[in-house]
C-alpha cells in the first residue's frame, strides 16, 4: 500500500480531483484497424531500454526476461497521437509484471547509454497485489491509477493465459480494458503523443528465461470513440484547477 498512500498524498497535495461517470455501453469503434504487428517480422518496431532479447516465434512476439539487464522495451518506430489500441498479451509466472507504453518517449543517455523509456504505461500485474490494467507513469511520476481505486477490476487478469488489452488515449483521456472489464480511467495534458511499447521487466536471476507474450497487436487513429466508464468506477482528473 505504500505507493497507494504516496499517490493520496499527491491527490491531497496538488488538489486532483477523483470523480464518477455514467454507465458504460459496449466498446464500439467506428474506425479502421491497422495491424501493428504483421506476424512473422519485428518491421516497424526497435529494442531500446535493456538488453532482454525479443523475437517472434509463431505468430507471437516473445520477449524473454534476461538476468542482469534493466527494463527492456520493444517500441514502434511511429509515434502516436489519439488511438485506440488492442492487442492479447500473456505472462509467466507470478513474480513480475511487464506493461504497454503508450504516448512514451526516451532519454538515450539514461541506463548508461543504454536509454531509459519514460511515459505512462498499462501495467500487467499478475502479482498478489492484482494491479493489471492499472496505470503507471514509468520513469518519472509512478502510479496514476492504482487498482486499489477499481477494486472489482481486481479479477479481470487470467493467470497464465492471454488478457485482452483495450487502451483508449483520446485527447487528454485514458481509458483502459482488461478482458472487457473497465479498469482504469485517467485524465492527464502530459504527453500528447509518442511511441507505443512492449514491455520485460528486469529480474531476480532466478526469473532468467521466463517469457512474456504479445499477439493480435492492432491500431485506430481516426473516427474514435470513447467507451463511457460504470458509474462507480472513479476518474483520475490530473488537470489542474481553473
Amino acid at each position: 500500500m505504500k505507493n497507494l498512500n504516496a499517490f493520496v498524498k499527491v491527490v491531497a497535495a496538488t488538489g486532483m480531483m477523483l470523480t464518477l461517470m455514467v454507465p458504460a455501453s459496449a466498446q464500439k469503434s467506428d474506425g479502421q484497424w491497422t495491424n501493428l504487428f504483421d506476424g512473422k517480422t519485428l518491421t516497424g518496431w526497435k529494442p531500446v531500454g535493456g538488453k532482454a532479447p525479443y523475437a517472434v516465434e509463431d505468430g507471437v512476439i516473445v520477449g524473454t526476461m534476461t538476468k542482469g539487464t534493466p527494463n527492456s522495451f520493444l517500441i514502434t518506430e511511429k509515434d502516436y497521437g489519439d488511438f485506440i489500441l488492442e492487442l492479447e498479451v500473456k505472462l509467466e509466472g507470478d513474480r513480475t509484471n511487464s506493461g504497454i507504453q503508450t504516448r512514451s518517449h526516451i532519454d538515450p543517455a539514461g541506463n548508461k547509454g543504454l536509454g531509459r523509456v519514460y511515459g505512462r504505461q498499462v501495467e500487467i500485474d499478475p502479482t498478489e497485489r492484482a494491479w493489471a490494467g492499472g496505470i503507471y507513469d514509468e520513469a518519472r511520476r509512478l502510479w496514476l491509477y492504482p487498482l486499489d481505486l477499481n477494486e472489482k477490476a481486481k479479477t479481470a487478469y487470467k493467470a497464465e493465459q492471454y488478457n485482452h488489452v483495450r487502451i483508449e488515449a483520446i485527447g487528454d483521456e485514458m481509458r483502459t480494458f482488461l478482458n472487457g472489464v473497465p479498469t482504469a480511467f485517467v485524465i492527464d495534458t502530459i504527453d500528447r503523443e509518442g511511441f507505443i511499447g512492449l514491455q520485460v521487466h528486469s529480474i531476480p536471476d532466478e526469473l532468467d528465461g521466463k517469457k512474456v507474450y504479445f499477439k493480435d497487436i492492432k491500431i485506430q487513429t481516426e473516427n474514435l470513440k470513447a467507451t463511457p466508464f460504470p458509474k462507480d468506477v472513479y476518474i483520475v482528473n490530473l488537470k489542474e484547477n481553473d
